[in-house]
């Protein structure tokens, strides 16, 4: 009875429920597999695939545009079988034993991730990026990581490998003759996938949070957690022109495959039968060139690409024709960015979602054309997500319109950080809250807008300041290229408002030029007072701005 008035109070304009306080979806609900049904990630995809229209053996899966390997479907699904048959018969591995993963993006990669998890591996990706300098420095960081995810065998190029200790069962070369041999097993035994049994909530990868504000953490994401997230793209996509011949499907990959977005969009792609394109290292130029060289139709971005975009000569050079849709996540996008946007490219699509590593990446997204005209906002709550705006102070939960941070519940929520209880346990509460530490709120239609994250929130006297609304109007200066802000001391204010500027070639604007810009356009207390020069903005490969970093550099000028 309980259950049936709270429905009745769940305003079907914005979710919101004025009894519990919560958002509830506005999204239909999208069927999950039983979960005490045996299943992993892998054969999930494979079913979707299989199920889909835009199934076919002959259609390319994968494309390496820096060197123009691809694999088909049909030969993607026999590599990776054969793989897992070789991997269970020469090593003594067990289910929930966890691989460390640390190679450049590869066709490789894919692969290894469908074998392992398909045989109960757990999949932990770190960055292999790093220039001659940074080894040392991030030799100390891995080895952390691989203390965290305690993994018993580990996959590295001949490269990389010399970075990692030696651990149980080794390391395998992924360039390596033996590595090769195992992708193309005589007398594959295609149900080998099938005859391991595999938990939903076991846990299928540990991936690693940006770290852009403290101490890097492994977040684990069950086989349910994901699952749950490629069920929601699946059932729930957004609307495409059914056209003869039918349009390019092609998706290029902007985030690396060990970050938790290149993951998805590579099971994404998979689920629906669609073409996913990589560079070995991402280059804006590579990018354009990979679009026009194999009429990619979407890509997902970060606001700093958008702008890129929205800003660069060079999209000139390019037939960027098939581009229909870009998918806009990992911070704030700015309206004035997103107009712009529009006006260069009118036939384009930006759509905005929201999401972290601990939900999967999932959390709000834009599903339709009239949504995606909405310029601001991530789109409504995710299909079986539950929402709550929590004023940190209080820990009241807050009605719509009003500003706190953002609680989130669903099956997308992790496990939990690995090796860490005290901080999972304030991160995801005993009723299975996420706090994601971002400062939100939702309109009057149910409409999820991001302000800042809580912990970037610039203390002005009294005052609260966001980052990401003065970023956004920096960017729309026709002579600023990027731009980020940061607290920076001050004796009397506590902090206040710093600016970091790169200024777009040619440009010779001036300190008190972009302090008298922004002066006009806020309120007195969200002025900017002091502005540096740079010629880049350290981001983190989801585009996220790396503020320590910035932070750390203006203390140095004290």
């Amino acid at each position: 009875m309980a259950e049936s008035s709270s429905r009745r109070s769940i305003d079907p304009i914005t979710g919101f429920c004025h009894l519990t306080r919560t958002f509830h979806s506005l999204r239909p609900q999208v069927p999950l597999p039983p979960p005490s049904h045996p299943l992993s990630l892998p054969q999930y995809t494979l079913s979707l695939l299989r199920s889909s229209t835009a199934s076919d053996a002959d259609t390319t899966f994968i494309i390496n545009a820096t060197n123009g390997q691809s694999l088909s479907y049909s030969e993607f699904i026999a590599q990776f079988l054969s793989l897992a048959q070789s991997l269970k018969k020469n090593y003594s591995l067990s289910p929930n034993d966890v691989a460390f993963i640390l190679s450049p993006p590869s066709l490789h990669i894919p692969l290894l991730y469908f074998a392992l998890m398909s045989l109960g591996i757990v999949i932990s990706p770190a960055n292999p990026l790093s220039s001659d300098s940074e080894i040392a420095h991030q030799l100390q960081p891995i080895r952390h990581w691989l203390q965290l995810t305690k993994p018993v065998i580990a996959f590295a190029t001949s490269k990389t490998s010399s970075k990692l200790p030696s651990l149980k069962l080794g390391t395998i070369i992924l360039d390596s003759p033996e590595f090769i041999s195992f992708l193309s097993e005589q007398d594959v035994d295609h149900d080998v996938i099938n005859r391991v049994q595999v938990s939903q909530h076991d846990t299928a990868a540990i991936l690693y949070s940006s770290g852009t504000t403290g101490r890097v953490k492994g977040v684990m994401l069950s086989h349910r957690n994901i699952i749950a997230l490629i069920a929601g793209f699946f059932h729930i996509r957004y609307p495409e022109n059914d056209t003869d011949p039918p349009l390019p499907t092609a998706t290029f990959l902007t985030v690396p495959l060990f970050h938790v977005f290149g993951l998805f969009i590579l099971l994404r792609s998979f689920s629906m039968g669609r073409t996913a394109v990589f560079t070995e290292r991402f280059d804006f130029e590579g990018m354009l060139r990979a679009i026009e060289k194999y009429k990619v139709a979407h890509i997902s971005v970060s606001p700093p690409l958008v702008l890129a975009l929205t800003k660069s000569d060079l999209t000139n050079k390019y037939d960027l024709s098939s581009l229909r849709m870009l998918g806009s996540g990992g911070a704030p996008l700015g309206k004035e960015v997103a107009e712009r946007f529009k006006e260069k490219f009118p036939t384009m699509e930006l759509i905005q979602g929201y999401g972290l590593t601990e939900t999967v990446g999932g959390g709000a997204r834009v599903v339709s054309p009239d949504e995606a005209a909405r310029y601001g906002t991530v789109g409504r709550l995710a299909e079986n997500t539950e929402a709550k705006i929590v004023d940190p102070v209080t820990r009241e939960a807050l009605a719509p319109g009003q500003r706190g941070e953002l609680w989130l519940r669903g099956p997308t929520v992790m496990k939990g950080y690995v090796g860490n209880e005290k901080e999972t346990a304030e991160t995801v509460d005993s009723e299975g809250w996420l706090k994601t530490g971002d400062i939100c709120y939702f309109d009057s239609e149910g409409f999820l807008y991001i302000v800042d994250r809580l912990k970037e929130l610039i203390k002005y006297k009294a005052y609260q300041v966001p980052p990401a609304e003065l970023e956004h109007l920096l960017h729309s200066h026709p002579e600023i290229a990027d731009a980020a802000v940061i607290p920076y001391p001050d004796e009397k204010a506590g902090q206040i408002p710093m600016a970091y500027v790169v200024r777009k070639p040619g440009s010779s604007i001036t300190e008190a030029q972009v302090i008298d810009y922004i002066a006009k356009q806020v309120a007195p207390y969200k002025k900017i007072r002091r502005v540096a020069f740079i010629d880049l903005i350290p981001k983190s490969p989801a585009g996220k701005i790396l503020r320590r970093e910035l932070i750390n550099h203006s203390l140095a000028k004290l």
